[in-house]
């Protein structure tokens, strides 16, 4: 019989990071368990990690480039010769139409990819152009904002420390669906169910009673978009009550006069109507908070995609702040990464610089380098200097995950070149002139930079490859750097020597003069020491060492780099999130500014709309454990059984439309229209109607057969890319008005 070999890494599916034991025989996948030795996930998993097995073996993958005909079809190529041919189209579009007419968009999976997270950068600097989206302004940029803003970098975001918390409070987010997000966190539920076993407790304030409302203590439905309002609205309780207590955090705070003028006149009672929220339940949730021997708020997509996504990012923050519950073992605290970890030993630095220029069209401000996503449909069909005539996205299907989502469709087949780096021929793909497909994930090794920056525990886990990838395939850092290279003038250049040079860069940027980090070894000696592996393996020792846990290059015989922790395959608990301010501060005054001026600015606006009239009827947002954006639906295990792409509604509102369970009904907003089938429940507040995010696999162009048999419909098709977030340009997803009607 054969040889059964198991390889430990994590899941790539999600932001959970769970462990997994990976069994191989003959080069097949028999079987993917959840790792009962990784310290973090303990051997849980959720339905979305077998499926890794499905998203390898999938014969709609794309194995080798492909380039589209004169009369649609498509054709293999071979890869130097497609690499060619996309970089002349690239190139080709900045000679015709200039630098500003070439753009590119990241999606989300690139987070999930240690390759591609290292090697965008790489690209985006080669591409030269201030067009840059990605799906980030479709989710987290608010934040991104506040955190920027208040602590000095973009992903110094507080963390729920759920093992230790006395109380939790979530406003807009579904763990038990997502395993977390901006808290890298498995089994959810669990962790749950030990807050409420030790006499802690659970409330979550959202328009659904989702799977986490129903193992809560306590839900509260709010109406979408109101959740600042009801933040807001507690923080004013505090001061009026004499309950703020900064505890230990107090020196080192700046601004909070500021937090006091900006929340009076925003009482439980002012806005109890707004939010559908009485006001006692306002000024309980509020005592409760601050009685708590240790309290988290938490919010998530409910809050950062909406009207006013960077006030209630920035008004989660305060709430934690002023009960005395920041950098509180059982409240939110930093995260302390072994790799990446974005601080330096002293407090200060040079903060966070947004709004440095705006787009053409409309004049959106620029945010960490990125203009709106939302905006992209408008810098592509509105004539003009420095018009987008050249694309290149990366692992993402805006077409089915930005808003006005039709009208972008339009603009992505209007192009003079579209290049995809992508493993599917997808509804954003299928306008692409030619596809780069990637290796799979069991393919290629992998390392959580992002997440373990936000993970409720500090945990280091390298994931070695499971498969050597077929003869002659590429990875995403070989395709990246490939094309780099071309755009930057340097022709056929190999991908080993653009990976020379960046990691060159790489070892300038981390090993200051001093030699501290390096063990007083030079530039030459460091990248000697880091190995001939070329890749993200050399740059990820490169952080590993000089991180907070590292050996410093041999200064630490017992620190860590990469070489230790490949030798704990099950992965490394670094221990629980602890105190660290203020070192953590990079803000020029390394303090905690509560009151930034671009938050502030937009307080008008939210006095303005408090007043206004409720639409009749609003549209949310959902998600399902089974999925992940739009990516994936082409895997039957995750897609049978019943119908999830449904319309929810409340039965009061389905009563006086005359509406039943199983009706094919048509929603319409402002910009679309779309049928789906209703699913009348009790779960909607009334006034709110919910589909899920990330289907539409209706098109006739795409490889997805799985997908297309389960198309469900495109809420983005909904969506209003006029509406965003003013200070975070972050797209409004939740709270769309909208008329439902049955279908004819």
């Amino acid at each position: 019989m054969s040889e059964t070999t198991t390889t430990y890494r994590v899941c790539t599916l999600c932001e959970a990071t769970c462990g997994i034991a990976v069994e191989v025989r003959d080069e097949r996948v028999v079987s993917i368990k959840g790792d009962p030795d990784d310290p973090f996930s303990q051997g849980y998993i959720c339905p979305k990690a077998t499926a890794m097995k499905g998203l390898h073996e999938d014969p709609d993958r794309l194995r080798k480039p492909i380039r589209k005909r004169d009369d649609g079809t498509w054709e293999e190529m071979e890869w130097d010769e497609a690499i060619r041919y996309a970089a002349k189209g690239l190139l080709d579009v900045r000679k015709k139409s200039g630098g500003e007419a070439l753009a590119s968009y990241i999606g989300n999976p690139t987070v999930h990819n240690l390759h591609a997270t290292m090697y965008t950068p790489v690209i985006n600097r080669a591409l030269a152009s201030k067009q840059r989206f990605s799906a980030s302004t479709a989710d987290q940029f608010p934040k991104m904002v506040t955190a920027g803003l208040m602590f000095g970098e973009n992903l110094t975001i507080p963390i729920p420390d759920l093992d230790r918390t006395d109380y939790l409070l979530i406003l807009g987010a579904n763990p038990l669906a997502s395993n977390g997000s901006l808290m890298t966190a498995p089994n959810v539920k669990g962790r749950i169910r030990d807050i409420r076993g030790r006499g802690g407790k659970v409330v979550v304030v959202d328009p659904r009673r989702s799977e986490t409302a129903d193992v809560a203590d306590e839900h509260l439905f709010i109406r979408p978009g109101s959740d600042t309002y009801f933040l807001l609205a507690i923080v004013n309780t505090l001061f009026e009550e004499q309950l703020v207590d900064l505890a230990d955090s107090a020196e080192h705070v700046a601004g909070l006069d500021g937090v006091r003028d900006a929340v009076a006149g925003i009482t439980a009672e002012r806005v109890a109507q707004r939010t559908g929220i009485d006001a006692q339940s306002i000024r309980r949730i509020a005592r409760e908070f601050a009685a708590a021997p240790s309290a988290a708020c938490y919010g998530r997509i409910g809050t950062t995609c909406q009207e006013f996504g960077t006030l209630a990012s920035w008004a989660v923050d305060v709430l934690n702040i002023v009960t005395g519950n920041l950098d509180r073992p059982g409240g939110v605290l930093f995260t302390k990464a072994a790799a990446a970890a974005g601080s330096s030993d002293e407090p200060g630095g040079t903060g966070v610089r947004l709004h440095r220029w705006n787009s053409r069209v409309s004049d959106y401000p620029e945010v960490f380098g990125e203009i709106p996503v939302a905006a992209m449909a408008e810098e592509m069909d509105t004539p003009g200097e420095g018009q987008i005539r050249g694309l290149l996205t990366i692992a993402g299907n805006p077409a089915r995950s930005t808003p006005d989502t039709e009208r972008l469709e339009r603009a992505l087949g209007s192009l003079d070149f579209m290049v995809s780096v992508d493993i599917y021929l997808n509804e954003t793909t299928r306008h692409a002139d030619i596809i780069l497909p990637p290796t799979s994930a069991l393919e290629h090794e992998h390392y959580d930079l992002a997440f373990y920056r936000l993970s409720i525990r500090n945990i280091a886990k390298f994931s070695p490859a499971v498969f050597e990838p077929p003869e002659g395939a590429l990875h995403d850092w070989q395709i990246l750097a490939r094309l780099s290279a071309h755009l930057m003038g340097f022709g056929d250049m190999s991908a080993d020597d653009v990976d020379d040079f960046v990691l060159n860069q790489l070892v300038d940027s981390l090993i200051p003069e001093d030699g501290a980090k390096s063990n007083g070894k030079s530039r030459e000696e460091v990248v000697d020491e880091l190995g001939t592996v070329r890749g993200p393996h050399r740059a990820l020792d490169l952080m590993l060492r000089t991180g907070p846990y590292g050996d410093r290059f041999g200064a630490d015989p017992e620190g860590l780099s990469l070489a230790k922790l490949k030798e704990h395959p099950h992965g490394i608990d670094l221990g629980p999130l602890m105190p660290q301010l203020p070192q953590v501060l990079e803000t020029p005054s390394a303090k905690i500014e509560m009151s930034p001026a671009l938050v502030l600015a937009d307080l008008p606006r939210l006095r303005d709309a408090l007043d206004r009239a409720p639409n009749d009827l609003v549209l949310i947002g959902r998600r399902h454990l089974r999925s992940n954006n739009s990516w994936c639906h082409n895997i039957e295990p995750l897609v049978k059984g019943r119908d999830r792409c449904t319309l929810m509604m409340n039965p009061t509102d389905a009563d006086r439309f005359g509406l039943r369970t199983g009706d094919d009904v048509q929603v319409t907003s402002r910009v679309g229209s779309v049928v789906a089938p209703m699913e009348v429940t009790d779960e909607l507040m009334p006034g709110v109607v919910s589909l899920p995010h990330g289907w539409g696999h209706d098109v006739d162009d795409i490889r997805m057969s799985v997908a297309r048999e389960h198309a469900g419909v495109n809420s983005n098709v909904l969506t209003d890319s006029a509406l965003m977030d003013a200070p975070s340009g972050n797209a409004v997803l939740n709270g769309i008005p909208v008329v439902v009607q049955a279908a004819v």
